[in-house]
């Protein structure tokens, strides 16, 4: 009894959820160990196969893709193995269309200023110390020219609205751009309108013109038939 009082009891109490959907992640464990507690962070993983995210962005703006994130932190730095690669000025998955790209800082990139050449897809693998891919993602980059609007509907709206605000303060007498293209709208519903209702009127008109004229010539089938 005094050896089994002697050994250590381990027991984890709690634990966070992963912190990433996919790939490397971190969790947070609560062990109880004999009266003691402690905190630890372990390494977690959901799914290597981390897909394709897109991001739209202006030329001499700083973009920094990060492969690894939390774990680097956790985990150490060569704890892992990540080799990046490239394709340059498509939006892809297509693994033939790629070629190797150097990166310094081994889990990222870092664009700064980032150019319009510099648009593709970059793509992160990572292998833990036994050759295992542990993550794969793409990463698809858009670059504008400066004064290039982005059709992305919420980045649009925001530079449209600040666009009008600018306006608004050097020339308050002129329209609105958004009450311009809903008076433009009524106009071309009321005109649609019309249309429909003259064409409407023209082809009752037609019709009984043609009830007339076929009721005629029935009239004088009748009247010239023999008795």
């Amino acid at each position: 009894m005094a050896d089994l009082e002697e050994v250590d009891r381990t027991l984890i109490v709690d634990s966070s959820p992963c912190s990433t959907t996919c790939g490397l992640g971190v969790e947070i464990t609560y062990k109880k160990v004999s009266e003691d507690c402690c905190v630890r962070k372990v390494k977690s993983l959901q799914s290597w196969q981390c897909g394709l995210r897109t991001m739209t962005v202006t030329s001499g703006e700083r973009v920094e893709i990060d492969c690894l994130g939390e774990a680097m932190e956790a985990m150490g730095r060569f704890s892992w193995r990540v080799t990046w690669r490239y394709a340059g000025g498509i939006i892809t998955t297509d693994d033939s269309l790629f070629i190797r790209r150097d990166a310094p800082l081994l889990d990222r990139v870092i664009l700064d200023p980032i150019r319009e050449e510099d648009a593709g897809t970059y793509r992160c693998v990572v292998q833990d110390v036994t050759s295992r891919i542990v993550k794969r993602a793409y990463w698809g980059i858009r670059v504008l020219p400066v004064g290039i609007l982005n059709l992305d509907y919420e980045s649009s709206l925001a530079q449209w609205n600040c666009t009008g605000n600018q306006q608004n303060e050097t020339a308050s007498d002129q329209p609105h751009p958004e009450m311009e293209l809903h008076y433009w709208r009524r106009i071309s519903l009321t005109a649609c309108f019309i249309a429909g209702f003259m064409l409407h009127y023209c082809l009752v008109k037609l019709h009984k013109h043609l009830e007339e004229r076929h009721s005629i010539a029935l009239g004088t089938q009748g009247s010239t038939s023999p008795v």
